[in-house]
């Protein structure tokens, strides 16, 4: 039988829009930008899920509601997307990567990706507790997601043997992600415009890198084709 461990009294800590099931499944599902799919996720066995939609504080209410429940040890990414902050891939990024010493999530793509609150030990911890990540992002199919909480419910490989760590988060009595935030979230619509202002300007940058290296080529081949021709004329004359 898998050995269980109690969460931290009163878990979850942080509040939210989640729904809780079991506190010894080793469960966890984010539904992202989705609503409405909380319910069947627990019902079919998992210790919480709810939404997330910012990749700065609302990550780290989820950071800070699983690292306090030793029994969590799958986190399952679903839902829609949500648009500019990429709030599921940055989870991937954090739970691959980590963070640097500024708090940014390596190799996340959201609009602002920076984790203020929780330090490098607690998401090291997360990283180490969460022994695999499901992407079922963009999938709002509840019987997929069903299936893949009884999947991992399968593997439970039991809690890990850490006691719960608990973090207190800025703000994190409020209800809703913005509170709190030294850097408000902003709206899905900003961040997307940012996205792709910063995606634009990438674009910009490599068309300038090889407009330099065409450039750069073709003064090669001139000065090329003038040297040649110099050598050829000398060569000719010294001939004569």
């Amino acid at each position: 039988m898998v050995k269980k461990k109690s969460p931290a009294p009163g878990w979850p800590i942080v509040s939210g829009e989640y729904v809780v099931g079991n506190p010894e499944s080793c469960v966890g599902v984010v539904t992202l930008g989705s609503h409405g799919l909380e319910q069947a996720c627990v019902e079919a066995g998992a210790a919480i899920a709810g939404p997330c939609h910012t990749e700065n504080l609302g990550i780290e209410k989820v950071i800070a509601n699983y690292i306090s429940n030793p029994n969590i040890r799958f986190m399952i990414l679903c839902g829609s997307e949500v648009q500019g902050h990429l709030t599921g891939q940055c989870f991937k990024a954090l739970w691959e990567n980590g963070i640097d010493d500024s708090g940014q999530i390596i190799g996340a793509k959201g609009a602002i990706p920076f984790l203020e609150n929780v330090n490098k030990e607690a998401v090291e911890r997360f990283r180490r507790q969460i022994i695999e990540v499901i992407d079922l992002i963009d999938c709002e199919d509840i019987n997929k997601i069903t299936q893949a909480i009884k999947e991992c419910l399968s593997k439970d490989p039991g809690a890990i043997d850490e006691e719960p760590m608990i973090i207190e988060l800025e703000g994190s009595k409020g209800g809703e992600e913005e509170e709190g935030l030294a850097i408000k979230p902003m709206s899905p619509e900003t961040a997307l415009i940012e996205a792709r202002i910063r995606m634009i300007s990438e674009k910009i940058n490599s068309a300038a890198l090889l407009s330099k290296y065409n450039s750069g080529y073709y003064n090669g081949k001139i000065q090329g084709l003038a040297i040649g021709l110099f050598i050829s004329i000398l060569l000719f004359t010294l001939i004569l």
